[in-house]
């Protein structure tokens, strides 16, 4: 899955127009109004937005002709394979009409430049296990999680031995589970919580 690699914004004057997209990651709807509420501008004409998140999507051109605004920036986040991400398209009319084709290709655009800028990482799906193995393999545990970037949620000890909770991408635990087994020889415990 892809997403953002950080929030970013990118701002373009088209025939006396100003558009200025900002696109940030977003998982919830909840996470999107708290975006949206921080980037639009009241003052300004429009502010446009398009968001997909878990495969569900919601735009709105606010005002501006049907399908002129929200549907585009949409479709780029869409092209994309962009997950949990939104963008919000503010837009300070300049006296000049677009037309239906220019506000699709300035609203596109905008966000096209906005998205370049961002940048994109690959999601992998995570689970949280808790490994529980004697005092003696405290320090293969810990050099093995590093190894397959796990990362440690809560690190304890107890009359047994470690106690971690760890979150790690679900591909990497059938390897995991095979370097602590052979690492201890199979004294250390994986398991799903």
């Amino acid at each position: 899955m892809l997403t953002l690699k950080s929030p970013d914004c990118f701002e373009d004057s088209i025939k006396k127009s100003r558009f200025i997209a900002h696109a940030a990651g977003v998982a919830s709807q909840a996470e999107s109004l708290d975006f949206y509420e921080s980037v639009a501008d009241p003052q300004a004409t429009h502010n446009c937005w398009a968001w997909r998140i878990n495969f569900q999507v919601r735009s709105s051109d606010d005002g501006e002709p049907s399908g002129t605004a929200g549907r585009p920036i949409l479709n780029v986040i869409e092209r994309r394979q962009l997950e949990n991400t939104m963008v919000v398209v503010t837009r300070y009319f300049g006296g000049i009409k677009l037309g239906v084709g220019g506000l699709v290709r300035a609203y596109s655009g905008t966000t096209a430049r906005c998205l370049d800028r961002a940048g994109v990482i690959e999601l992998f799906p995570t689970a949280e296990y808790v490994i529980r193995a004697g005092f003696e393999w405290a320090s293969s545990v810990h050099g093995l999680l590093h190894q397959f970037s796990a990362e440690k949620l809560e690190d304890n000890y107890d009359d047994q031995g470690l106690v971690l909770k760890i979150r790690c991408r679900e591909a990497d635990f059938g390897e995991l589970a095979a370097a602590l087994r052979d690492a201890s020889h199979g004294q250390i415990q994986l398991l799903k919580c």
